[in-house]
């Protein structure tokens, strides 16, 4: 799994690529925290190249968006969402928690 973070004035886009399993969860919990770490909340997590996230994927993703929403901060959006990773996000209903845009500018723009 790599992670290559992109920062914007509003926002951080975080590109994702390869597979977020239980070997690789720390891994993206230290890339999306060393962010949070340095005061800024609005994440854009681009999904393009991801392949596989597992339920240890997931919930980094969960974690994150607390943190980021905690005390009105921040949120996690995520975009270009393959249609394996979305189906997994609705089997595990959270659909509900994160916003799913289409494409990278739709997201940046929501911020």
């Amino acid at each position: 799994m790599e992670t290559k973070v992109t920062n914007f004035k509003h926002c951080d886009l975080v590109k994702v690529k390869g597979r977020v399993d239980s070997a690789t969860a720390p891994q993206f919990t230290e890339s999306l925290q060393n962010i949070t770490d340095q005061g800024r909340f609005k994440m854009v997590l681009e999904f393009s190249e991801l392949e596989f996230i597992s339920s240890a994927g997931l919930r980094v993703l969960i974690n994150t968006q607390k943190t980021c929403k905690r005390y009105n901060r921040g949120e996690v959006v995520l975009t270009n969402v393959p249609a394996n990773i979305h189906a997994a996000l609705e089997l595990s209903g959270l659909t509900a928690l994160f916003q799913i845009f289409e494409d990278v500018t739709g997201a940046v723009g929501n911020f």
